[in-house]
């Protein structure tokens, strides 16, 4: 397979994305492979660490320049990420081999979408909920070493196995572990750590002989790009439209991948997007005319005719 204009495009979508958010990379790209471009689970998960190899880095030298990265708390991730990432392409490999071990990649992929769908969904309410806010700085926080080498074996395993788990997962990890780190003070950390985790899993990936090189190349050109715009936007583009899209799309597949058939999840999918719109109108109410804006002070107001009189000379004398 060569270059897919198509798939080129899908791909820059994706990488926008990631740029702009610091999550979703694989939850998307995966089935958007596998689901639009009928490439095997096997391949498609492959393909995309692969070409996560050169599109993370852009992302993650955006974030260095900008200093939103804690190198220790990256190393710990990566002490535990690395080895588990190359683990789980050999599991991968053994899975993938028959009709039986592609429908275990896809009940995998799905469970690691669900998982880290209902997380993103779960962190939002404690946070809204708590309306504690997160003012630590990423650079001065005091490190945890065992949670966070756990949360680096966790995730290297599942996107070992699924290409899933770096941004729409291990972040939502980090942000239990360290509560006092905002979402944004710890998408830069994500992305580098996920450099070495990525370059392992694809080593694992090409060792095991999953890659489409076709494929990657076209994952490449269109993400590498829509990567680095987006991550020169995320500091001053809001993502409270952006996640709740990615959060609705990772479910969705998700769904798919543990065997929903179409017609259901199609009925529950459209639930959803009702109760949201419905929600949306009953906090919002667009229909309701909005305050008056105050009207502003005068610098020098009008005297009070009471206190006030005008003094022959032009000037106020007061009583």
């Amino acid at each position: 397979m060569g270059l897919s204009l198509y798939v080129v495009l899908g791909s820059a979508v994706v990488g926008l994305l990631v740029g702009l958010t610091g999550a979703g990379g694989g939850a998307l790209m995966t089935p958007m492979l596998i689901l639009l471009f009928s490439v095997k689970p096997a391949a498609a998960i492959s393909s995309d660490l692969v070409a996560a190899v050169v599109m993370r880095p852009v992302g993650a030298a955006v974030h260095l320049h900008k200093g939103t990265v804690n190198l220790r708390m990256v190393g710990l991730m990566t002490l535990g990420s690395v080895p588990m990432a190359f683990l789980g392409s050999f599991l991968l490999r053994e899975m993938g081999g028959s009709q039986a071990g592609q429908q275990h990649v896809e009940i995998a992929l799905g469970a690691a979408l669900l998982v880290g769908a209902s997380a993103m969904v779960f962190r939002y309410l404690l946070d809204r909920r708590s309306g504690r806010a997160r003012t630590g700085a990423i650079r001065e926080v005091t490190l945890r070493p065992v949670p966070t080498v756990l949360i680096g074996m966790i995730g290297g395993l599942i996107v070992g196995i699924t290409s899933v788990g770096a941004g729409s997962l291990m972040i939502i990890l980090l942000l239990f572990t360290y509560p006092l780190l905002s979402a944004g003070q710890l998408v830069g950390t994500d992305l580098t750590q996920a450099v070495p985790l990525t370059a392992a899993a694809a080593l694992g990936a090409l060792t095991f002989g999953h890659v489409e090189f076709g494929v990657t190349a076209s994952i490449i050109v269109g993400s590498v790009p829509a990567v680095l715009v987006g991550s020169l936007l995320s500091s001053r583009a809001p993502d409270k439209y952006i996640r709740p899209a990615i959060t609705f799309v990772i479910f969705a597949s998700g769904l798919k991948y543990v065997g929903v058939p179409t017609y259901p999840l199609g009925f529950v999918m459209g639930g959803i997007l009702v109760a949201g719109a419905g929600y949306w109108l009953a906090v919002r109410r667009p229909w309701q005319p909005g305050e008056p804006e105050p009207v502003p002070a005068l610098a020098n107001p009008d005297p009070d005719p009471v206190l006030a009189e005008p003094d022959p000379l032009g000037d106020v004398r007061v009583r």
